[in-house]
């Protein structure tokens, strides 16, 4: 039932990051996190969702250590996720992990070479480009990706582009710790997109969500789902924290929906912890709204004043 200006989505992604798992129980990230409980919240969080995803993306950090027994668990975690939803699983390189397990494992194939792949979901197309650097935490993309990538994005995708990858191209002004490992050579990445049918960029890496434009390209970026980092903290150079952990929804429309010019892309960041409802509506309310004619539903939900207060009362209980 549509209720606003715009239709459904075409497409419909989820974006998580920084899994950070481990091959068994008994390691913590710093000594303190275990990785596993926030990763089985975020499949939980997304087994909820009202609409399910047609690919789920894991921006990197699969593996905290790049061991071979946290891809195989991480796999048998989201593959049946992913069955349950009919949905195509989008893996990227991270920092953290080790190219040769990463796509043995995942990919069925041992390589140390880049981690580049292309998906085709329903018209949409999701380019992972790995901005790892062997043996370093910062990114870089070579000259040979560079021209890879060019080939790839000259035939425009029926539905665009999504490109995937673990470092972010933005600029970092509350997190100056991840400036020092951040992605190098923007400035080459920059041309190759530039007037490209690449709509948004989906990143993670920095363990905190935040948003910019890159070569005048939405870019997203997703927390973690194991810890997060505080950014903007006063007295700290670095902050990690057991808190804040979210996922990412990413919707994109078609060209002109709702009338407006434009193929809209909507980010929203999905906390993985539940937090005390302090109001609400049940499910059931959709079916009565559904009833109405617009200028009732209007009526009811925007009209101010104590009769109108009292009637959405009413449908809370």
């Amino acid at each position: 039932m549509q209720f606003g200006q715009y239709p459904a989505p075409r497409h419909t992604i989820a974006h998580l990051s920084d899994t950070h798992l481990y091959a068994g129980d008994e390691r913590r990230i710093y000594g303190k996190v275990d990785p596993a409980p926030g990763f089985e919240r975020a499949l939980t969080r997304l087994r909820g969702m009202p609409t399910p995803p047609q690919a789920i993306v894991f921006t990197g950090d699969l593996a905290d250590l790049g061991e071979r027994g946290a891809y195989v668990r991480l796999r048998e975690q989201v593959e049946p996720v992913a069955a349950e939803f009919g949905a195509e699983i989008v893996w990227v390189m991270g920092n953290h992990d080790e190219r040769e397990v990463y796509s043995e494992v995942l990919f069925g194939e041992a390589s140390d070479a880049p981690q580049d792949r292309v998906h085709e979901i329903a018209g949409l197309r999701i380019i992972a480009l790995d901005s790892t650097v062997p043996g370093w935490h910062h990114g870089d993309i070579d000259d040979s990706q560079l021209e890879w990538l060019a080939g790839v994005l000259k035939e425009p995708a029926p539905h665009g582009t999504l490109l995937t990858m673990h470092h972010p191209p933005v600029p970092l002004p509350l997190n100056d710790a991840s400036v020092i490992i951040e992605l190098d050579g923007q400035d080459r990445l920059a041309p190759v997109l530039a007037g490209s049918d690449v709509r948004a960029i989906l990143a993670g890496h920095l363990h905190y969500s935040t948003n910019t434009t890159f070569a005048g390209i939405p870019v997203s970026v997703a927390s973690a789902s194991c810890f997060a980092a505080a950014p903007a903290t006063a007295d700290r150079f670095s902050s990690a924290v057991a808190g804040h952990q979210a996922i990412s929804l990413v919707h994109l429309y078609d060209e002109g929906a709702g009338g407006v010019p434009g193929a809209p892309v909507v980010h929203t960041t999905v906390p993985t912890s539940e937090s005390p409802e302090v109001a609400g509506f049940p499910s059931s309310v959709v079916e009565k709204l559904a009833a109405m004619t617009a200028a009732e539903r209007r009526d009811l939900f925007s009209r101010k004043g104590k009769a109108a207060r009292a009637l959405r009362r009413q449908l809370r209980d």
